[in-house]
Order: structure tokens, then sequence, then C-alpha cells
């Protein structure tokens, strides 16, 4: 049966998780704390006292993980390495014990014909670099990443073609420090001047382009490497030819769009954003654009909603749009349902900023809902179907559109730890009883298996 909704035969289909929200095991296998550990752990910072401690019990449960995403029809999983498991304070000495874990996991994977897409970072800095320098506060941060990626690759880039070197830069520098309040990320970390917050966006860049080259470096075979990012994507109210054109030109302003994936894909910060930025501009050393701008092999991008922009009789020529007070969102209060900017996140890449060589990955997408079971024991989350089928509708214009998307992965394989709403909002397609550990695919589960299966949105 053909379907309108047809994917390329060579369209990967995968689903991430990431070290913290799933792995457990805080003090086993000398894994020292990173950030996350001490900011949960401090009271009143993740609600209901949730931390990361058990998880999804992850780091024993692997295999069975494994099974389930063999279950599901994935041959793509994306996951990330904690960087304390390697280098339990930060630099210095590798942690074997860190490796042969991560070691298993990917051999487990390969048994299955799954493939491993490793992020080397998704937002657990060791905390003894915190409490040395600061973390990210520090240019010493990026050669110190640097350091932690060169050890990971050597030991296990014979096992892995695609890795990742940092995922959100805006949320683990911008919501992790902050001028006006206490940040809600970990550290949480409250500093002198907005300036000093976009210098943490700013050594993270340099983080990204120096592993970059020690991926390159250290990687005994030809691989992938790419940056994911969380782009603010811009949508425009509706698809009139003055309306595009302002959905691109407020692209660059769009929360830290000119100031992130600027740089890294262009070798530039946007000048309409570093105006506006004036003194608040980060301090740019002469060679580190030079660095940031590595040649990547392709881009992932996060993408779960959008903001509607409109041609506007002002100085930028654009506005940014309210969204009404009935508009449909999910489960989570910055969840609005914007199935477009799935299609536009990728189209600005390619167009806005003309980089249409670069194949793109969605790398997350899903939602939040508000799951419960039922008496026979079902998860029958039509909200959560309904909310994928549209955004994968728009992932199919894009590929239909000559655009270079070459991968979907939902997030996530199971519920878990969700940062600072700790374990109050569920974003799994497979259900997870965290009293038992025991896994409960919801009906999203089969509904994916069943796209995966066709190749098509189903």
């Amino acid at each position: 049966m053909t379907h309108f909704y047809q994917f390329p035969q060579d369209f990967y289909w995968g689903a991430a998780t990431a070290s913290y929200q799933i792995e457990g095991a805080y003090e086993e296998g000398g894994r020292k704390p990173s950030i996350w550990d001490n900011f949960s752990a401090t009271q009143g910072k993740v609600l209901n006292g949730d931390t990361g401690a058990v998880a999804c019990d992850h780091y024993h449960r692997y295999q069975s993980d494994v099974q389930l995403m063999a279950t599901l029809g994935i041959k793509h999983y994306r996951f990330s390495i904690a960087w304390t498991r390697i280098l339990p304070d930060g630099r210095g000495t590798v942690n074997e014990e860190g490796i042969d874990f991560y070691k298993r996991l990917v051999d487990c994977l390969h048994e299955h014909g799954i493939t491993p897409h490793v992020t080397l970072f998704h937002w657990d800095s060791p905390q003894t670099l915190e409490d040395l320098y600061g973390s990210w506060q520090s240019r010493q941060m990026a050669y110190d990443y640097a350091d932690y990626v060169k050890a990971v690759v050597k030991r296990l880039g014979s096992l892995i073609s695609h890795w990742i070197t940092l995922n959100e830069i805006p949320c683990f520098t911008h919501l992790s420090y902050d001028a006006e309040r206490e940040a809600p990320h970990a550290p949480g970390k409250r500093v002198g001047s907005a300036k000093e917050v976009w210098q943490t966006s700013h050594h993270a860049l340099l983080a990204h382009g120096l592993g970059c080259q020690a991926i390159r470096e250290a990687s005994p075979i030809p691989c992938q490497v790419s940056l994911v990012d969380n782009i603010s994507v811009t949508v425009p109210i509706n698809e009139s030819c003055a309306n595009i054109t302002a959905a691109k030109n407020a692209f660059q302003t769009s929360w830290v769009n000119g100031g992130v994936i600027f740089p890294a894909l262009t070798g530039h910060y946007s000048p309409v954003m570093f105006d506006i930025l004036g003194e608040q501009a980060p301090d740019v050393h002469s060679g580190d654009l030079e660095i940031i701008h590595q040649p990547l092999d392709a881009i992932g991008l996060n993408i779960y909603t959008g903001t509607y922009v409109r041609a506007a009789d002002n100085k930028l020529g654009y506005e940014f749009l309210d969204l009404p007070k009935g508009y449909p969102q999910m489960y989570m209060p910055w969840l609005n349902i914007v199935p477009e900017s799935l299609y536009w996140g990728i189209r600005h890449i390619s167009e806005t900023l003309e980089r249409n060589d670069l194949p793109v990955y969605i790398t997350e997408n899903g939602c939040a809902a508000q799951d419960e079971i039922n008496s026979h024991g079902e998860i029958i989350d039509s909200d959560r179907i309904f909310y994928l089928r549209q955004y994968l509708k728009a992932a199919h214009r894009a590929v239909s559109e000559g655009y270079p998307l070459k991968g979907y992965f939902v997030w996530s394989l199971m519920d878990n730890f969700e940062w600072a709403w700790g374990y109050s909002r569920r974003f799994g397609i497979t259900y997870v009883d965290y009293k038992t550990q025991q896994r409960i695919p919801k009906a999203s589960f089969e509904w994916y298996a069943e796209c995966i299966r066709q190749n098509s949105v189903v």
C-alpha cells in the first residue's frame, strides 16, 4: 500500500534519550557528581525534590531497553555519554569502568542492528569543574571538554560512526546562568550581567569547535560529526511572500539564534543580533570564529514548538506575535502545538542560513502528555499521537519539497527525569512506573512502530 506521506527508503527512524535523564546509578562505576546531581539535591530546585539518582535505572537495565528498541523497530538510537563516568573529576585520569558501560551498551545496540548516535554532552557538566572555575563561565571548559572528547573517541571510536558534540547550547548556558534571577537549570547560577551569560554560550561554541577537531583527530574510522541545536523557529502566520521574508529576517533575532546557530554554521555572529546586544555582546578572541566554524557532516535540530511572525511597518520589518489565551498546547507551559515549526526549522537552515548543503536530522521532537493507566493497564495517549502525526506530516512536507531532511528521532524512548520538572512530566512513548521500573509501551509506541514499518505517517 502506498501512502501520500511516504518517506525515502534510506530515511532514519530513531528515538532519543540522555544520560542524566535515564541512567541512574549515580554513585556506581566510578562516576562522580555532575552539576545536575548537586542541583537536584538542593531543596526547591526540582519539583517534588526529584533527582536523577535512580531515574529509569537504565545503567542496569540497558539490555532490556535495547530489546524494547528492537521491538519498536528503530534502527537508530541517540543517547548521551555522561562526562563524569569517563572523567569523574572532569579532567585527569580516565575511568575505564565508565568506558566499559558504554562499550557494553554499544555492543548490545550493534547486536540488534541499531546504529548508535552519540551525544558527547547533554547538560551534565562535572561538578568539580563548576567548583574549580565556574564551568562554562571559563574558556578553560572548552579545552577540558575537548580532552574528554578525545578520551571517549579514542576508546569507543571503532564502534561509533555518528558523533554529536553538544546538545542545546542555549539551555545549558542561557537557562543555566542568569543576570536577573536564579537560573532554572543547573548550576542555577546568578551572574553579574547579560554579557557574562553570552560569554558562557561563546565558550560552549568554542567547545563545539574544539570537540569537532578532537573527534576527527581521535576517530579510527570515518565518522559523521554534527551539532544539535534547539533553534527558536520563526513561522510565518501565513505563507505570503511578505510574511515568509519577515519570518526569515526574524530568525536571527529570535531568542539566541543569532549568537549560537549563526556562528556555528556561518562563522559569524549575526550582525543584527550583535547590534541589539551592544555592550552585552560576548568577547570574541582572535581565531575563535575559525575554531567554532568547523565543517559539519550534518546538523541536528530539536524542535517542539515555534513562534508566529508577520511583516510589520517598523524598523526591523517584522514582529513576533503572542498566542491567544486558548491556543492548544501539550503538558508543558511552553509546549504550544505548532507543527509547521518543524518544516520551517529545516527550511531556515537551508535558506535563511544558506546551508542547503547540510543534511538535517530532527534529533528530538515529542511532547509531555497527561498519561494515565486505564483499567486494562494501557496508556491510550491519543493526544501524543495527534501531536506527533502533525509534526511528522510537516517533516514529510520538507522532504517532498527537496529539503535535506534525512532522519527523525522521537523524544523520548521512555518517560524520564524531566530536569527541573522532575518526574511530573512524561515525554516517553514508553511508560515508566518509577516504583517498579516496569516499562509499558503506550499507544504512541504502537503508532510509531507502524510509521516505521510502513515508512510513512500513519
